[in-house]
């Protein structure tokens, strides 16, 4: 879908500190050859003290303050995480909106996985068009603590990060202007992380997404090969219809974010699935985070911004994913270069 007056208005970010890849390896927490396919440097890892809310609290306050607009301007947050938001049957969305918004404004929680955050933003620009005033926010959290999830060897390819990131939609203008968003999915793959059998009720056993998988793969005929090209299918349409919608080409994208995974993963994404140069990828920001839930897009689309590494005119593609399998595209072009302070581990991943 093509868009004609939905602009981003400000981003911010809450990232933990930094946690060396090479010491978890040491530790034995790491497996030393997934770590050499992975290349990470680090991945933020937040104290036990802090909770997911209060992390987008903050990565809200810092958006909108960005934004220029008021708190009260805005009547719509859409919060995602893929792991436990503080509370069992709690509505996180309401807290970080009564928190970071106001009492008024409307709330509600997306969860699609780790293209929560793309499709949020997808709904709230149908929220926004056409309507001169109207703004919103989209937020993700996550804290992958232990010992209900082993943050460096859950799912090869992936080590969490924990952190918030918030973006805000506007009417009235902003630092980019969104060209397009794309959807799409096959939702048969939600059995690839779906286990043997569905539970009555929570276990209260560490997350073996490792464990799904493989079972998947053994009861699936064609296996990794197969589950692997019908969500290439998937990414693969869904980015050719944001291109075409936006009216450009591969070639025109200045640069590209996709989920936050290790090297070998973040190769197999961008130089062979959406056929892109590597070189456009935020990959120096990705190995030093690590994968931050449904934040990944937004939280690089802030890095990219907070030092200035984007022109005006760049156009930017954001190319989300998510089990079930669902993926979500959007095509941004800028429209200014803010003066934002880098937050969070700002300074320390400029390095």
């Amino acid at each position: 879908m093509r868009w004609e007056n939905v602009y981003v208005a400000g981003t911010g970010v809450w990232l933990a500190e930094p946690e060396s890849a090479r010491t978890a390896v040491e530790e034995g927490r790491y497996d030393a050859e997934q770590a050499e396919q992975d290349d990470l440097i680090s991945v933020c890892v937040a104290d036990e003290s802090t909770a997911p809310p209060d992390m987008a609290v903050q990565a809200a306050t810092t958006a909108v303050k960005r934004s220029g607009l008021d708190a009260s301007d805005v009547d719509l947050l859409i919060h995602s995480g893929i792991w436990f938001q503080g509370v069992e049957m709690w509505p996180a969305a309401s807290y970080v909106a009564g928190h970071a918004l106001g009492r008024d404004a409307t709330a509600f929680g997306v969860q699609q996985e780790c293209n929560a955050a793309m499709g949020a933003l997808e709904l709230a620009a149908r929220q926004i068009d056409g309507r001169p005033d109207g703004a919103a926010v989209v937020t993700t959290a996550d804290r992958f603590g232990a010992p209900l999830i082993k943050r460096w060897s859950s799912e090869p390819g992936f080590v969490y990060g924990d952190g918030a990131t918030a973006i805000v939609l506007s009417g009235r203008g902003g630092v980019a202007r969104l060209l397009s968003t794309a959807s799409g999915s096959d939702n048969a793959m939600e059995a690839v992380v779906r286990g043997a059998e569905l539970k009555a009720v929570p276990t209260g056993e560490p997350l073996d997404l490792s464990g799904r998988v493989s079972h998947f793969m053994r009861t699936n005929a064609g296996g990794f090969r197969a589950a692997t090209q019908r969500v290439g299918a998937v990414v693969k349409t869904v980015v050719d219809t944001a291109l075409s919608d936006a009216g450009i080409g591969r070639d025109e994208v200045a640069r590209v974010v996709v989920l936050a995974s290790g090297r070998s993963r973040m190769q197999w994404q961008v130089p062979q699935l959406l056929d892109m140069p590597f070189e456009k990828s935020t990959w120096d920001f990705a190995r030093r985070v690590g994968h931050l839930g449904a934040g990944d897009q937004i939280a690089a689309l802030n890095h990219l911004l907070e030092h200035r590494q984007l022109a005006v005119g760049d156009r930017v593609l954001m190319v989300g994913g998510g089990s079930g399998f669902s993926c979500t595209c959007a095509v941004l072009e800028i429209t200014g270069q803010p003066d934002w302070a880098p937050v969070g581990l700002g300074e320390a991943l400029a390095a």
